[in-house]
């Protein structure tokens, strides 16, 4: 059986909650877990889910040093910064 043990949970900017108030959202907050006798780890993400007005699920990653796009659109299949999605969410709303 596989043993996990919880290494550090990933939770969502403060920021992005604020832009989505005139919208229908959920966020979840992310983990990651390192498979118990190796070096594995699994990243879930802390996530927002746009019901309205178009479906949107917007992933956060933690920052590392090589990219600092820490975002993905899942619907777009493409990563952004904090200020694009700031600017994509700020279309959304208006």
């Amino acid at each position: 059986m596989l043993n996990f043990t919880l290494e550090e949970r990933i939770y969502p900017n403060k920021e992005i909650p604020e832009l989505l108030n005139k919208t229908s959202y959920k966020v979840n907050k992310g983990t990651i877990n390192v498979l118990n006798g190796t070096n594995l780890k699994f990243i879930k993400p802390a996530e927002y889910i746009i019901r309205k007005p178009i479906k949107l699920t917007i992933y956060e990653y933690q920052v590392n040093e090589i990219n600092n796009k820490n975002y993905y659109i899942k619907e777009h299949n493409k990563k952004y910064s904090l200020k694009e999605i700031k600017s994509i969410l700020n279309q959304l709303t208006k």
